[in-house]
């Protein structure tokens, strides 16, 4: 599923360099990066039978380094493209107060524990420009999220697994003031909830045009949800100091 995500990713941006005309510069790239850190991350599997711990307490809190990479396009004025790329990988060693069922394996209590957390998502969204007043815009539209999760747990001679792919719909969202000549703030969101589970990616940014094709940013990520049912449970809240740099063709 990523290879094709990536593939749609390098074929959109092919095609729309092909095309690009003097109606402006509506094609751009993005790299954001930064530290992260782990304020919950809550697992029990199964969900039905397994033993709750807490992934925080056995790894730490971070930070850890993460990342993440954005093609935008703009067809046409009100409408636009995204798809987004970010990997999140957290690693670290502690060791349980209690022995902890997981994945079909039990971990000793007080014995070095390696923790590894996977959550890597690929992103296709669509927005409309519903809004425009002035030095305000306000986009309104939809994301399709695929997430390829994986939790493991590995102890001496002991090791477990967990891994999930799912394809998950989201509302998208994104506002932008342009309060300065050259600076804006925007909040941009991705989420949903309802059901077993929910997903929220939210973040504000303060933004500078250095010229008509570079910009930087900075600013704040938080990203949290998770999934309640009898296979998996297992809610995570990830908060972001987030630097990004984007090229617009």
């Amino acid at each position: 599923m990523k290879w094709l995500l990536m593939g749609v990713l390098f074929c959109m941006a092919a095609a729309v360099q092909a095309q690009e005309t003097a109606s402006g510069r509506r094609l751009y790239i993005e790299l954001e990066g930064g530290p992260v850190w782990q304020s919950r991350s809550d697992v029990r599997i199964p969900g039905d039978g397994g033993t709750e711990f807490s992934f925080k307490e056995l790894t730490g809190g971070g930070p850890y380094a993460a990342g993440r990479f954005s093609l935008g396009w703009q067809p046409r004025e009100r409408h636009a493209l995204r798809l987004a790329v970010a990997p999140l990988r957290v690693e670290g060693k502690g060791s349980f107060d209690r022995p902890v069922e997981f994945a079909g394996a039990v971990f000793a209590a007080d014995t070095t524990t390696e923790g590894r957390y996977k959550f890597d998502t690929y992103r296709l969204g669509y927005r409309y420009r519903l809004l425009q007043r002035s030095n305000w815009q306000f986009w309104t539209g939809a994301a399709l999220l695929v997430r390829d999760a994986e939790i493991e747990l590995e102890q001496a001679d002991v090791r477990a697994a967990d891994s999930n792919v799912g394809l998950v719909p989201l509302l998208s969202l994104a506002a932008r003031w342009s309060f300065a000549e050259r600076w804006a703030a925007v909040l941009d969101f991705d989420g949903l909830a309802g059901g077993p589970g929910r997903a929220l990616d939210l973040a504000l940014t303060l933004r500078y045009d250095v010229n008509a094709r570079w910009q930087v940013a900075a600013g704040y990520r938080t990203l949290e949800g998770g999934v309640d049912n009898e296979d998996v449970y297992n809610f995570s809240w990830f908060n972001y100091a987030l630097v990004s740099i984007r090229y617009r063709f």
